[in-house]
């Protein structure tokens, strides 16, 4: 089975894999404001994969879409049930492990996220192009819907009460305190009550995953005893940064709340912690 990241050393020196399948999983835009020095480029043999294709039409944004669609897109882009997937974006880590999720979400596990991204195989001098590769190979990929790595919002309600799981929040310390305001315009801010907060770009060191040893004094800092946990931000990409880094240091069962901070804040009646509030 792949590792859950490689490096870009790695990638090159597998690159002639048949079985290799390389996405590229950047976006246009995102709601952390993050900017790309690499827009235009892309890394030699990869495949666009487009998150919107992967989303369902809601009033929420990226919720995953049905097994039979995921399949669908999957199949688009030439890939099979024997493929192994390294996923990459041009932000470093950013949308990547949101894909790495969805694939697992999905049965497949042999799924790499492409540690430091773009920005890291750029700067070790490796291959890049100006466009994706396009693939008129139509693959066999299967879906095998994994419910138990996905947290619905009836799941995190009950959750209130019998604190069977520990959620954690990927937004940013100001907006999970309520004290800085949601990008998203009428969102209130604040926390689903008793969740932690551990943000994105505390595991994170220039586009990159810290260390083993960094990640780990992080999340024994959080995560005292062995009961689920379930990752949440704004709206579910972010939350999978954080729960792949926790992937590599604890065993604990992981899911993601896929309508995140999003759905709660716009559920009617649901309650709301702010800094300094009950």
């Amino acid at each position: 089975m792949m590792p859950l990241t490689v490096s870009p050393q790695w990638l090159q020196d597998n690159f002639e894999d048949p079985d290799l399948v390389l996405l590229d999983a950047s976006t246009q835009d995102n709601k952390a404001g993050k900017q790309s020095d690499f827009d235009s480029l892309f890394i030699k043999g990869s495949r666009q994969l487009s998150l919107k294709a992967f989303s369902r039409e809601t009033d929420l944004p990226s919720m995953l879409v049905s097994p039979e669609v995921f399949q669908e897109e999957c199949r688009k882009l030439g890939i099979s049930s024997t493929s192994k997937i390294v996923v990459y974006d041009n932000l470093g880590i950013y949308t990547s492990p949101r894909v790495w999720w969805m694939f697992r979400a999905m049965g497949h596990k042999d799924v790499a996220v492409l540690d430091g991204g773009l920005p890291a195989w750029v700067s070790q001098g490796f291959d890049t192009v100006h466009h994706p590769e396009k693939t008129t190979r139509t693959g066999n990929f299967a879906a095998s819907y994994n419910a138990g790595l996905i947290a619905g919002i009836d799941q995190v309600i009950d959750n209130l009460s019998t604190r069977r799981s520990l959620v954690i929040d990927a937004r940013s310390e100001g907006r999970f305190n309520g004290t800085t305001s949601e990008p998203r315009a009428g969102l209130k801010s604040g926390h689903i009550p008793h969740s932690v907060n551990i943000p994105f770009e505390k595991i994170l060191n220039q586009g990159s995953f810290k260390s083993p040893e960094e990640l780990k004094e992080i999340f024994t800092q959080i995560i005292t005893e062995n009961r689920p946990l379930i990752f949440s931000c704004g709206s579910g990409v972010t939350a999978c940064i954080v729960m792949l880094a926790c992937e590599m240091t604890c065993t604990n069962d992981k899911a993601v709340f896929d309508g995140s901070w999003t759905q709660w804040a716009l559920t009617e009646g649901l309650p709301i912690e702010i800094l300094g509030h009950g």
